[in-house]
């Protein structure tokens, strides 16, 4: 009989790692139904018939944020045969809260005291089996960065999967809030049932307020009787108890003053999150990471890949060659095919890179300083510091960074960093810009590319204010506890480089696939569907004629311009080479064929700030849920840089 256990704790209690420890490399990522909260499920690797599912991190499970929603709903789903409640013992207080929590679901619950390691080392104990007889289920200590106890943890989870679920009274200490849940959970029992909810967590979700006022005269009265007797309001009542609660339990924890981690994490915090080193530092770390990524290890890694690709196309084409196959069989697979999913696969090393240090700082603790150091900027456009490092995920290319927003917890600050991430010049744009600044603003380049990425910031910012004031709502509280910082491990930052890039891949595939074929098909005919003699007679020609009026008063009505930018919807270096396959000859020459210096600056204004490419704009639709929206969005940045590079193109007439 298969055994489901479920891995329950607080964000940084080292969940993830025990997870890893018990799973190794049998494990799966995906997404919970209807929402883009993250699971992880996996066989452990010494007992193949139990299966782990390590659920988000909360602190509560309140079904307030997607993560305490999906967590609740699965606990409550039957699904898991036991919990395993994962607990920080040099910080035991927060966890022990969600302990007590789980305790009154109804599933066996064991309790991992985890990091016994560091606790030891700082001299503090834990009364495991006081703690176990006042909780009235099992206690286990662990190591998971060290694979201490987990055989035996495994073992009890098993067992008490195999038994029944623990006392959910000792939840909550004697008293008149008991005795008010009890009352509760006896009045509300029939509603439980057919919400299929346990008594207590039915009782305990009405008193908290989670359901509305609506209950029997007794539950009212029983409510009254309770906030004489202790003085406090319904919503005051629950958690002061529980608090009390945790109170008791962490007497059986001798903690030490001060962990010899939390020294050197303060010392080292003195510089990262100073008044005035922070964002130095912050500027050093994540620039060395964004300079290594697209300018040192990236490239190199990208451009084997590109020749890799392109021996395969001449590979793929010679095969076709040989079984005598017709021309346009083998331009589209070179060109339809290798062409478009080739640029996309050779972007896949940098990705990769950047996940790669991206895990490291994750790993160690870093990145959660980043988001403490920039929510008092942020939250002045209505984000919390959380968003800062899809935004900054942005500069090197959209897709991750959208993909990176689904960890903010706040709906909120998913979706409007979502939106501004686009405005953030990713490096695919880079190549634009240097091709235009070369050709037209050659003394000007740097400047160019400054005032450009610019731009970009100050449309998001603008963009940012003015979405807060229609929204009217305030940035969600931001609640971070930093963690220590700790080496990181090189098990977990593999697993999350490898999840990671295959989401990239697979959604840039299947996007640019399709993307691909159709502009092959497009450029290859003619409106009468016979072979196009030159790009002149095309379908894209045709079609660039009847949307290249629309850029007429932004100085570059030229169909090449125009079909450049629709085709750098797949991707934007496309636009370059779009222009390089129409134009001909040497690209910085051939340019002022079609543009002129003012119309060239209107170019890079509309570049730098419409629609992002179609692996984007899936990994948009995706997140936000709603094709509409993600078709709306789009629409939005069309028509920003629209309005933005007409106003450019006639200053730069006026100068």
């Amino acid at each position: 009989m298969d055994i489901r256990i479920a891995l329950a704790g607080n964000p940084n209690c080292g969940k993830t790692t025990l997870f890893n420890a018990l799973t190794g490399a049998n494990a799966r990522t995906g997404n919970f139904p209807g929402v883009t909260v993250t699971r992880s499920t996996g066989v452990c690797r010494t007992r193949p018939d139990v299966t782990l599912v390590d659920l988000p991190g909360v602190y509560a499970l309140r079904p307030f944020s997607d993560e305490e929603r999906v967590t609740r709903a699965y606990l409550l789903g039957g699904e898991a045969d036991a919990i395993i409640s994962i607990a920080d013992a040099t910080c035991p207080a927060r966890s022990l809260y969600l302990t007590l929590q789980l305790l009154e679901l109804g599933v066996p619950v064991v309790l991992a005291l985890n990091v016994m390691d560091t606790l030891r080392a700082g001299g503090g104990a834990v009364d495991t089996a006081g703690l176990a007889q006042a909780l009235g289920i099992p206690v286990v200590p662990v190591s998971a960065a060290l694979g201490e106890g987990l055989d035996t943890l495994l073992d009890t989870a098993v067992r008490a999967a195999q038994s029944t679920p623990p006392d959910p009274w000792r939840a909550l200490a004697p008293g008149a809030v008991q005795g008010c849940v009890r009352t509760l959970a006896r009045v509300l029992a029939d509603e439980a049932r057919r919400a299929g909810l346990p008594p207590v967590l039915a009782a305990t979700q009405w008193l908290d307020g989670a359901h509305g006022d609506h209950a029997p005269e007794a539950a009212r009265q029983a409510v009254t009787c309770m906030e004489h007797e202790t003085g406090l309001t319904r919503g005051e009542a629950l958690p002061t108890a529980r608090f009390a609660q945790v109170d008791r339990l962490t007497r059986f924890f001798t903690l030490p003053q001060t962990l010899p981690g939390h020294r050197r994490s303060a010392r080292i915090d003195r510089v990262l999150t100073g008044r005035y080193t922070a964002y130095p530092a912050m500027a050093a770390l994540l620039g060395s990471v964004f300079y290594l990524t697209f300018h040192v290890v990236g490239p190199c890694l990208s451009q084997m890949l590109a020749h890799a690709i392109a021996w395969l196309a001449d590979a793929a084409d010679g095969a076709l060659l040989a079984l005598d196959a017709g021309p346009l069989l083998r331009a589209l697979v070179r060109e339809g095919v290798f062409a478009g999913v080739g640029s996309v696969a050779a972007f896949a090393p940098v990705i990769l890179v950047l996940f790669f240090f991206l895990s490291l700082l994750e790993d160690t603790g870093y990145l959660a300083r980043v988001a403490f150091v920039t929510d008092c900027p942020l939250r002045r456009l209505g984000l919390s510091g959380q968003s800062a490092v899809p935004l900054l995920l942005g500069f090197g290319c959209s897709v991750p960074a959208v993909l990176a927003a689904r960890t903010l917890p706040a709906r909120r600050d998913r979706v409007l960093t979502i939106l501004l991430t686009p405005w953030m010049s990713c490096s695919a744009k880079a190549p634009v810009y240097a091709a235009f600044a070369t050709a037209f603003f050659p003394q000007r380049s740097a400047l160019v590319f400054l005032a450009l990425y610019a731009l970009g910031i100050g449309t998001a910012v603008g963009a940012a204010k003015l979405l807060g004031c229609m929204g009217r709502q305030e940035a969600a509280p931001f609640v971070m506890e930093l963690p220590d910082y700790r080496w990181p491990d090189a098990h977990s930052v593999l697993r999350r480089m490898r999840q990671r890039t295959r989401e990239f891949l697979v959604r840039a595939f299947t996007v640019i696939l399709a993307a691909s074929i159709g502009v092959w098909v497009l450029r290859t005919f003619t409106p009468a569907w016979r072979v196009a003699a030159n790009a002149d007679e095309s379908l894209l020609a045709a079609a660039g004629r009847v949307i290249a009026p629309v850029f007429q008063p932004l100085g570059f009505g030229d169909w090449r311009a125009a079909t450049a930018l629709v085709t750098g919807l797949l991707a934007k270096e496309t636009v370059l080479s779009t222009l390089g396959v129409l134009l001909g000859g040497e690209l910085t020459a051939a340019l002022p064929q079609v543009f002129s210096p003012e119309a060239a600056a209107s170019f890079l204004v509309f570049t730098a700030l419409y629609a992002p490419c179609v692996a984007a704009q899936a990994a948009m639709r995706q997140e936000l849920g709603s094709r509409l929206a993600a078709f709306a969005a789009a629409t939005g940045y069309c028509a920003a840089a629209w309005c933005t590079a007409a106003v450019v193109y006639r200053i730069a007439i006026w100068i």
